[in-house]
């Protein structure tokens, strides 16, 4: 079983990499506490549907050997259209992904200086917070040095060490399981969850992830000799990724503190009742899902950007790294002097809001194209699921651009 399965482990892990972000455990950690085990049956549903759609990507990479955003440009024959929604995808993934960096940086400081204390000094009057600079290298190294089989690695090794972290920390706080599997499997909104609920499906149904998926799928497998092997990674990594942001859940519920607004107030909750293993497993993974998310969310956006404007050339091509290195290096900015990007994170949400049934539509259409995909287009049952996601996507991009306005 063990050497069946690992070599298929690949770009699902890096999706998995990707969703599990700081935003995720904070959000994880704030359903848990504040609703207990009733929010498990939204992450159950965001898993689903990302297994859904990252399956459609994956597929569509393998077999017409393009990224999703190249497909688009050649399937779509109005000039007009095409413009305006390569256009959107550009702004949204690019400019979203280089404002969420600052924040996978961030976590992954927190969890550093929740074991290590902080490293800040005084530069030309400016407090500079030097771990993440630190965190900052270590991504630059991944991404300049690294070919797609050098990151497979160390991304998969620091998921499988993530999901370890947040598992062991869950189930060192010994939850009723009869309760923890009525959370996942009877779903329930309790009063004022909403937001909760639509941030949990939004924080773990991403676009990005998409158009990496049907990139990074061709690179690892090269042709649709791969496609059992992908599905069978997508399921795999995917339900993995899930596990931990369940994990989070299960172990925020367990915490007697109540005023909790971080993992890091998690972790020195959950110490003064089950020791302090628990703090060091939650601020290590915490640092981890910084670490991944500050890799990944980068060669994202740079694969978008190769996408819709066409570039040719691999990972090491100048432009492609050219796009890398700028959102990482403003993340690491923004994170090493402590701004608060708050301007761009809203027109992330907003941009990601429209984004994500467009994407998820465009997606579900392509995948249903027989001159495109022959014999390996969807099939009734993927598209039952498929729609329905689309549906849930369009409610959910309504109502995060409305908590952005304050409409809800």
């Amino acid at each position: 079983m063990r050497k069946r399965w690992l070599p298929s482990i690949g770009p699902g892990a890096l999706v998995a990499a990707a969703f599990v972000g700081p935003g995720t455990v904070t959000l994880c950690t704030l359903a848990g506490v504040g609703f207990g085990f009733d929010l498990l049956w939204a992450m159950l549903l965001s898993i689903v549907a990302t297994i859904v759609l990252q399956e459609m990507a994956a597929r569509l990479g393998l077999v017409t050997q393009r990224g999703l955003a190249e497909v688009i440009r050649a399937e779509i024959s109005s000039p007009l259209l095409r413009r305006a929604l390569l256009t959107l995808m550009l702004l949204a993934i690019v400019v979203g992904n280089a404002s969420y960096q600052a924040g996978n940086i961030s976590g992954g400081v927190l969890g550093l200086e929740a074991v290590m204390g902080d490293f800040q000094s005084l530069v030309f009057g400016v407090t500079f917070n030097w771990l993440s600079v630190m965190i900052g290298a270590i991504a630059f190294f991944c991404l300049y040095s690294g070919t797609y089989k050098h990151l497979e690695k160390l991304l998969v090794s620091l998921v499988v060490l993530m999901s370890l972290s947040f598992v062991v920390a869950a189930i060192a706080t010994k939850p009723d399981v009869a309760c923890v599997l009525r959370g996942a499997f009877r779903p329930s909104v309790p009063s004022g969850s909403l937001l909760t609920i639509i941030g949990l499906i939004g924080t773990t149904v991403v676009p990005y992830n998409l158009f990496l998926h049907a990139s990074l799928a061709k690179e690892k497998w090269g042709d649709k000799s791969g496609l059992k092997a992908a599905r069978q990674d997508a399921i795999f990594s995917i339900s993995l990724g899930g596990l931990v942001s369940m994990a989070i859940i299960v172990s925020a519920a367990a915490s007697p503190a109540k005023e909790i607004l971080s993992a890091i107030d998690l972790a020195d909750g959950l110490t003064t009742v089950y020791g302090p293993s628990a703090k060091y497993f939650l601020s290590f993974g915490l640092f981890a899902a910084g670490l991944t998310s500050a890799i990944t969310a980068p060669l994202a956006a740079a694969y978008v950007a190769k996408g819709c404007l066409g570039w040719s050339g691999g990972m090491q091509s100048k432009k492609f790294r050219l796009v890398w290195m700028f959102i990482l290096a403003l993340g690491v900015l923004v994170s090493s002097i402590g701004l608060k990007p708050i301007e761009l994170i809203q027109f992330a949400q907003i941009a990601n809001g429209f984004l994500l049934p467009i994407i998820a539509g465009l997606l579900i259409w392509v995948a249903n194209r027989k001159p495109l995909l022959g014999e390996y287009v969807n099939s009734r049952t993927q598209n039952l699921f498929a729609f329905i996601i689309l549906l849930i996507s369009l409610s959910l991009g309504t109502k995060a651009i409305g908590s952005v306005f304050g409409l809800y």
